[in-house]
């Protein structure tokens, strides 16, 4: 039995989605019992989500209980803040269970998790030295960059010495944790790519299908991201602009309204802003892809959206940052923040069926069920025969 434990941010995105289908994984590969412990940050004061930071969790009996009521013999720790913090791996270590902690990004010493502010990459804070991110107030109240610096400060080791093994999800992501000094003990960190299931099928077309109601251009590049500064979007439109070819951006973020005006005020072809969108949307949005975009200027550690649209197919570019090198071939790569290379990469690729073809092959060696469950196998293991973490 595994209890996955995660605390929900304010705004979902793709580390929700890796929580659920890890437990799909679980449940349907390694053929145990899986259940999902999650609490909300959407509903939390900042007052308490601040006193959550502080104390290092609030209310670890409910781990504890969950462990014994379920009988679980392993914890599988995502985001830990506010709310959780390192008294709930204490508490399940205290019930009996091994602890498996997972760094989707780098929030053990950044306080934004994706070392990224005031519009450059950023990695000044190193280790327990977080005062960087409160003078710079990354989290853009003095008060609550205040609780993160401390919080990062005061519990990132015990969080870390917790950990039977720790996971990331590309060895960039591992590197760029060593080079910000996380107190980690490297033997037990192993890279686990998220899976990606299976696309199922495309169904003929049909009248109340989602997808046709939206007008979409015939030929266009597909955009799935948070839009926000670091994911590099108005790169993105303008390069598309130069291309000549529509562009469809899926997703919500704290810049769509800038986006919104400044893809209006440059008239450089079809532009549709389509907010979040369902699952069965998404699917269409890919099948009548040309081109998938990820223009981000941050060191993603994986790039989930773009690896789902090269699952289903599509051919993709991307930047040369963080992890994205690792599922993308080297003529699928351009420089960051460059609308020109970008352009040139988009005209080459877009309808590109071969490169589609061997981009779902590539994705598929990385992230199919069958290859993470194996890895997920071996994590387990270690985590259940290991040498036990210190207190």
């Amino acid at each position: 039995m595994v209890l996955f434990v995660h605390n929900r941010y304010r705004t979902t995105g793709g580390e929700e989605r890796v929580v659920d289908d890890l437990a799909w994984l679980v449940r349907e590969r390694l053929g145990q019992r899986a259940e999902i412990l999650a609490r909300e940050s959407s509903g939390l004061s900042r007052r308490r989500a601040a006193l959550g930071l502080l104390r290092g969790g609030l209310a670890p009996g409910e781990v504890a209980d969950a462990v014994r009521r379920s009988g679980a013999q392993l914890v599988h720790v995502h985001n830990l803040h506010p709310t959780f913090g390192w008294r709930a791996l204490a508490a399940a270590r205290e019930a009996g269970a091994s602890v498996v902690l997972h760094l989707h990004q780098y929030r053990l010493v950044c306080a934004v998790g994706v070392c990224f502010t005031h519009g450059e990459e950023c990695t000044r804070c190193h280790g327990r030295n977080t005062l960087p991110g409160l003078a710079r107030n990354c989290r853009g109240s003095l008060a609550e960059a205040g609780s993160y610096a401390a919080a990062l400060a005061l519990w990132q080791r015990r969080v870390a010495a917790l950990a039977d093994v720790v996971l990331v999800p590309s060895a960039f992501a591992g590197q760029r944790l060593r080079s910000l000094g996380a107190p980690l003990e490297w033997e037990r960190v192993r890279v686990l790519p998220p899976p990606l299931r299976t696309p199922a099928p495309e169904s003929p077309p049909t009248p109340d299908r989602p997808t046709d109601r939206l007008a979409l251009p015939e030929r266009y590049a597909l955009i799935v991201s948070r839009l926000a500064p670091e994911k590099g979007i108005d790169v993105a439109i303008e390069a598309c602009g130069r291309a000549g070819i529509a562009r469809v951006l899926a997703g919500e973020g704290p810049e769509r309204a800038a986006l919104e005006r400044a893809a209006s005020a440059t008239g450089t072809g079809q532009v549709r802003f389509l907010g979040r969108v369902a699952d069965e949307v998404l699917s269409r949005l890919r099948a009548g892809a040309a081109i998938a975009l990820a223009p981000s200027r941050s060191a993603e550690t994986f790039g989930l959206a773009l690896a789902e649209a090269m699952a289903a197919g599509v051919p993709a570019v991307g930047s040369r940052v963080g992890a994205l090198p690792e599922i993308l071939e080297e003529d699928e790569l351009v420089a960051a923040g460059d609308p020109d290379a970008l352009a040139r990469a988009i005209a080459s690729r877009a309808g590109d069926r071969d490169a589609g073809e061997r981009g779902r092959a590539r994705i598929a060696s990385i992230c199919g069920p069958e290859v993470v469950a194996e890895g997920l196998r071996a994590a387990y293991g270690q985590a259940q025969g290991g040498a036990p973490a210190r207190t």
